[in-house]
């Protein structure tokens, strides 16, 4: 039993160094050439955003790769450009790099600040720049983020309604839940405009109904009812929209981890194309 003990307790420690170790930093590398997490900076109306990008390990410009944008949750805000990558798709990489064989996209917004205004356009603006850098298949790029992200990924997804493939959205809402009112601050007019609409719903559901959608969450979620979820996908499903819904029994906020665990996510979500126009 000591001996199994010291094993998971090297294994554990391991794990730690590969979720704590500074990421390579864009300027000390060719980002061209190297695989795996590569933190980078974007330059946006004169601010400077950290974010990453993972590069599988098999990556060769000789062919065209998918793309993965992804928005992270409230606890991972921040300015350091590392935590997106270790809640949620990053987490999941890490554990089975082989089942993700695409580009992954992490932008971050700083403490205070949510998926939607300015900090959405720098989430497209850096997966714009990451597909200027790699070889990249722009008809599939795809869009998926939990919780806060989950938020980002409704909303990105009814402002940029022609650039994704399919998306993912986790533990995601519509409308702003009690448990988050007064969260964010004061919302920008393209947000608004969507709280304010007589059916928010219905409102993002008709400009995003030709997108193959996956959506999950938890039932016993006590941060984002699952009714948002539930309310989301029963409008989708009345306008003949491709949606699925997997609703987890028994787990609560972070429907994430068996979101992201799920053998057939992956293959389902790379299946897609976005049709040329």
């Amino acid at each position: 039993m000591h001996g199994s003990s010291t094993t998971l307790w090297g294994l554990s420690l391991l794990l730690l160094i590969a979720l704590v170790a500074p990421p390579a930093r864009a300027q000390d590398c060719n980002c061209t050439t190297q695989s795996g997490f590569l933190l980078r900076t974007l330059e946006y109306n004169g601010q400077k955003h950290r974010y990453q990008v993972f590069v599988p390990p098999d990556y060769t410009p000789e062919r065209t790769w998918p793309v993965i944008l992804f928005l992270h949750g409230a606890g991972e805000r921040g300015t350091d450009g590392f935590k997106p990558t270790a809640v949620g798709i990053g987490q999941a990489i890490r554990m089975n790099v082989e089942r993700f064989p695409a580009i992954v996209v992490f932008p971050q917004v700083p403490p205070g600040r949510a998926w939607f205004g300015e900090q959405a356009e720098v989430a497209m603006a850096a997966l714009d720049e990451v597909m200027a850098t790699y070889s990249v298949d722009p008809e599939r790029v795809y869009l998926t983020g939990l919780s806060m992200g989950g938020h980002g990924t409704w909303y990105v997804a009814y402002h940029w309604p022609d650039r994704f493939a399919a998306i993912v959205p986790i533990c995601g809402f519509v409308v702003f839940p009690e448990t988050a009112r007064g969260f964010f601050g004061e919302l920008p007019p393209g947000q608004m405009e969507i709280q304010s609409a007589e059916d928010p719903y219905r409102k993002v559901a008709e400009r995003i109904k030709h997108l193959p959608i996956w959506v999950f969450h938890g039932a016993d979620d006590p941060v984002v009812p699952v009714e948002a979820s539930r309310r989301m996908v029963e409008v989708l499903r009345e306008l003949g929209a491709d949606v699925q819904y997997t609703e987890y029994e028994g787990v609560g906020h972070n429907a994430w981890d068996p979101a992201y665990a799920e053998q057939a996510l992956m293959p389902w979500l790379l299946s897609h194309r976005r049709p040329k126009k």
